[in-house]
């Protein structure tokens, strides 16, 4: 296997005068983004940086970011990505966390730095206005250098990405280049990518998705078009401007983009492939994408940090929900809920949590320093994700959500995600996210928050409900109708804001 560096400098020789990186006006070939990549590195040997270290980042997704990224995996140094979003506190504990050498950020997050209260052995580099004890960006890339040649091989590490934390610290997830390049590779080829296609780079740097799709453009000499933070309506102007080819996206920016006033009329016919991870696609937003884009594939990918590719669906239309079979690089079983060991498999059709093979390419090897997340999650040879699904009868894999998600009510187990894709089918609603809220009765009552497209009461979604398949503890007891279905940076539903309270009622025909 190539190490990430010598990956990028074959492709350098295979195309030289193709089109790398599209960032605004900005446009590089892979000869050019090379030898601003070699001053980058040639920079990082004079600031004292070297193998083993980590650098933390807190950017958007500028041409800059990915210059960062691929000089970190010529040095040897540990690319350590955080959301641009971040508190102090959180931008505090990974660089500690770490043990970062230095940090590179922006404006945007700047105060968030300021107020992190690190080490003033950390260099501290600023893209937009360095101040004092601060490295400006531009300098680092303004002198020619040599050519960079990679220090490390395959087996080194290359980027270490932070978990989200949800219910507690977050935790690293260091990855190394072997890995990461077997799982751009097999996204290249579960997607079908073609030499030389245009990605849309707006998922973030600091996410999986959005690394896979910058790995993966570079493996087919393809072009990255930078689009530092997500609207909609800019989303759709870039598209056509730049004539994308494919889009792998988190179905609540697919969302955003159908449902903005712009769409009906947006050239997008370039775009001939559609993927989708990061969360369940409802079947409603399935069905309003395969009517607009009519794409050669639509894939449903799933999978996580610690392990990229868990299961892939190259037809996601075929059968609504499915996230299809193991990856080329994977294997995968659901096991009962509940279970201590990987051979307590559960039965076709029945719920249980999924596990991953730890041998599989793609897979890490264990989190940064947090040997008791290691005992809860690595076992016997397999990664226990936390998420719950089934096998359906013709062995495909449903998820249905997070272990911690499932609602027991009245001593039954219900999976929001079915009723969420029902709900998602009715005209009137917009989004739709399903919890379950403390009761005296049924410890939990299943509880439908809705985002509405159009006027509807409780009592017409509730007979809806009770007209279909779904089974009659399934229904929600409640209806909530709410301003926005409260979501991460990265589009993943936020049960936990729902169960705390933390939204805006719609104030129209509220439930009692």
């Amino acid at each position: 296997m190539l190490d990430l560096g010598t990956s990028f400098i074959a492709s350098v020789e295979r195309a030289p005068d193709g089109e790398a990186i599209v960032d605004g006006d900005l446009r590089l070939t892979y000869a050019e983004w090379y030898a601003r990549i070699s001053s980058l590195v040639a920079s990082f040997d004079a600031m004292g940086l070297k193998r083993g270290d980590h650098l933390v980042t807190v950017l958007r997704n500028r041409w800059q970011a990915a210059t960062v990224h691929w000089a970190c995996q010529f040095t040897g140094i540990i690319l350590t990505p955080l959301n641009w979003r971040a508190k102090s506190e959180d931008v505090s504990y990974c660089v500690h966390d770490a043990e970062a050498r230095a940090i590179v950020y922006e404006d945007a997050p700047a105060k968030a730095i300021a107020a992190a209260g690190l080490d003033g052995a950390i260099r501290r580099i600023n893209l937009d206005h360095a101040g004092p004890d601060e490295v400006a960006f531009d300098s680092l890339i303004a002198e020619t250098a040599p050519e960079a040649m990679p220090r490390v091989d395959a087996d080194a590490w290359s980027l270490m990405l932070y978990t989200s934390g949800t219910t507690s610290k977050p935790k690293g997830v260091p990855r190394r280049h072997r890995a990461e390049r077997a799982g751009a590779i097999a996204h290249v080829a579960q997607n079908l990518y073609a030499t030389g296609e245009r990605t849309l780079g707006v998922m973030p740097l600091y996410h999986t998705m959005g690394v896979r799709s910058l790995l993966a453009s570079s493996i087919i000499n393809g072009t990255f078009v930078c689009m530092p933070k997500f609207d909609a309506g800019g989303a759709l102007k870039v598209i056509e401007q730049e004539r994308i080819d494919n889009l792998y996206l988190v179905p609540t920016l697919y969302h955003d983009m159908v449902h903005h006033p712009d769409f009906a009329s947006a050239q997008l016919d370039s775009v001939r492939k559609l993927g989708f991870a990061g969360a369940p696609m409802t079947d409603g937003l399935l069905k309003r994408l395969q009517e607009a884009f009519r794409p050669e594939l639509f894939v449903n990918h799933y999978g996580s940090s610690e392990i990229y590719t868990m299961t892939i669906d190259q037809d996601a239309t075929r059968k609504p929900g499915s996230a299809g079979r193991s990856g080329i690089n994977q294997r995968v079983r659901v096991v009962k809920l509940g279970a201590d060991t990987p051979g307590d498999l559960a039965a076709r059709g029945e719920e249980g949590e999924i596990l991953g093979a730890l041998a599989g390419d793609e897979a890490f090897e264990g989190y940064w320093r947090r040997p008791e997340a290691d005992a809860r999650a690595l076992r016997d040879g397999w990664y226990f994700t936390g998420d719950t699904g089934y096998f359906d009868e013709d062995g495909d894999l449903f998820v249905t959500g997070r272990v911690d998600d499932m609602i027991i009510t009245g001593g039954e187990n219900v999976s929001p995600v079915e009723i969420e894709s029902l709900l998602s089918l009715h005209p009137a609603v917009d989004e739709v996210a399903v919890v379950g809220l403390p009761d005296e009765r049924w410890g939990r009552l299943v509880t439908a928050f809705v985002s509405r497209a159009k006027p509807v009461t409780a009592e017409e979604l509730d007979a809806y409900c009770a007209s279909s398949a779904l089974a009659n503890f399934k229904r929600p007891r409640r209806f909530v109708f709410v301003k926005e279905i409260p979501k991460s940076p990265v589009g993943k539903l936020l049960r936990r804001k729902l169960v705390s309270g933390e939204y805006q009622l719609d104030q129209k025909d509220q439930a009692a």
